[in-house]
């Protein structure tokens, strides 16, 4: 009766024996190592890379260069059949890189020039370089001919005509690239706004101005 017992005892373990060997050899699925490398490997990548830009940020300390519009000139400005504008206007904006380590290329400038809520001009500047700590002077001639005003903006011109005071605004779009050392740049886009008023034409010359430089 005993042995029967070891017997039985016997085949009750060994299912349990045969499946816990089962278990220890069953293998780990590639594709989960191939993952975790991947993983540790790409957050090296990021960790190192937050590191190497850290380190450029603190030894160039990039800042953006800046517009402002130092003169602006009125040469013409009148009303064809009652709404149409026609005007001349001479503008000196000055670009200026404040960087002490880093050189700036403008590779692509461009200004509309807004009279009210009214676009009444469009010039583009050469591209231009600029080196650190520098400023530089772009002529911009803005012509409109022809260019139909609303009735808010019409009342506006024979109100500003009567005052000889004119406001506009100048927008512009630069694309830039700063040049951190030799082997490093990144490029940007900048938005220039400038408000700025100036007496009756036709030599009316630049009474008040800002302008503001943004990302």
């Amino acid at each position: 009766m005993q042995k029967q017992n070891q017997h039985h005892l016997q085949q009750q373990n060994q299912p349990q024996t045969q499946h816990l060997k089962t278990r220890q050899t069953r293998h780990t699925n590639p594709l989960m190592w191939f993952t975790a490398v991947f993983c540790v490997l790409f957050w090296v990548v990021v960790i190192l890379g937050g590191l190497v830009v850290l380190i450029v940020y603190l030894v160039f300390r990039p800042r953006s260069p800046r517009l402002d519009v130092p003169s602006v000139t009125l040469n013409a400005a009148y009303l064809d059949t009652g709404s149409l504008l026609n005007a001349d206007l001479t503008i000196l904006a000055n670009f200026s890189n404040p960087n002490k380590k880093v050189d700036i290329v403008f590779t692509y400038v461009i200004f509309d020039l807004y009279f009210g809520g009214t676009l009444i001009a469009t010039r583009a500047v050469d591209p231009f370089a600029e080196r650190r700590g520098t400023s530089q002077l772009k002529n911009v001639h803005m012509v409109t001919s022809e260019v139909a005003l609303g009735t808010v903006d019409v009342g506006r011109y024979n109100k500003e005509m009567a005052s000889g005071r004119f406001g506009f605004t100048l927008m512009g779009r630069f694309k830039t690239t700063s040049l951190l050392g030799r082997f490093m740049h990144y490029t940007y886009w900048l938005h220039g706004t400038c408000r700025f008023v100036v007496g009756g034409p036709p030599s009316g010359v630049l009474m008040v101005g800002a302008c503001r430089t943004r990302r």
